[in-house]
């Protein structure tokens, strides 16, 4: 198989739990490109949250792709123009924020630039912002302030309280939405349908790339539809018992470069 592109989850995946990119893994990615491969990365985050990364890459040189909010946003990394985008409906979005307003959580939205919180000292919001080195405004109410498009709301809560949490808040909106837990302390509502795999499909149909010619990373509940899409799916040696089940292989952790580890492999079997 004649491998064309490479989708990679960012945290617990291509990042280090220290939240970098080993100089091994950067450079079997580099060098994946070198030989006319693109990257993709797909992640939860917000796109400025990707940047980084992007950069780290160079996928600007090499005609990247950035798939941020779970596939809700996809941009060309080289101008940042937007290929594809879905927009939260801003009346339902009213109702989740009135809703969770009830529960144990801290919603954190953002504006594509900005994040705004009700406490900016709210569980792990300080911790959300350096990740996606973005800033944070304190508003009175999320609900007054919505007055920009929104592709997905954040919710952060203890992970001791998570589980019981997840039906509590979701199940007034199973219709309409997915409520997924993307890290141990976090859950996202996003519109149903809306997954790391649709922005990969609509990704490989601007690429004229098939589901066959993709190669994906990834370690969490929200990279299993992505897993289960590509043509080689990867779950990662600390990945969730779930994605490891449905991955076509299993490679090394996160911090024992598993994605070098594999393309090694995958990339000088006739893959490239």
């Amino acid at each position: 198989m004649k491998y064309k592109l490479i989708a990679l989850d960012l945290d617990g995946t291509l990042n280090t739990d220290d939240k970098t990119i080993t100089p091994k893994t950067r450079d079997a990615l580099l060098k994946a490109q070198q030989q006319g491969l693109i990257i993709a990365l797909c992640s939860a985050r917000p796109v400025p949250g990707l940047y980084k990364d992007m950069k780290t890459l160079e996928l600007e040189k090499h005609h990247g792709i950035l798939i941020a909010y779970n596939g809700g946003k996809i941009l060309r990394a080289e101008d940042k123009e937007i290929l594809h985008q879905q927009i939260f409906p801003r009346g339902l979005a009213i109702e989740i924020l009135k809703h969770l307003e009830h529960y144990p959580v801290t919603p954190i939205i953002d504006d594509g630039e900005r994040f705004y919180v009700t406490d900016e000292n709210g569980y792990m919001v300080r911790h959300e912002c350096r990740n996606n080195q973005m800033e944070c405004t304190e508003v009175p109410s999320l609900t007054d302030c919505l007055n920009f498009d929104l592709v997905k709301i954040l919710m952060s809560v203890r992970p001791e309280e998570l589980w019981d949490m997840l039906p509590q808040v979701s199940k007034p909106f199973e219709d309409a939405l997915v409520f997924v837990r993307t890290a141990p302390f976090y859950i996202e509502a996003m519109p149903k349908g809306l997954n790391k795999a649709e922005g990969l499909r609509r990704t490989c149909e601007l690429l004229h790339i098939s589901p066959e010619e993709v190669i994906s990373f990834g370690d969490a509940e929200n990279d299993l539809e992505m897993i289960k899409f590509s043509g080689r799916g990867v779950a990662m040696g600390n990945a969730c018992d779930a994605l490891k089940e449905a991955a076509d292989e299993v490679t090394l952790t996160n911090n024992e470069d598993g994605i070098a580890h594999s393309l090694e492999r995958l990339l000088t079997a006739g893959g490239c």
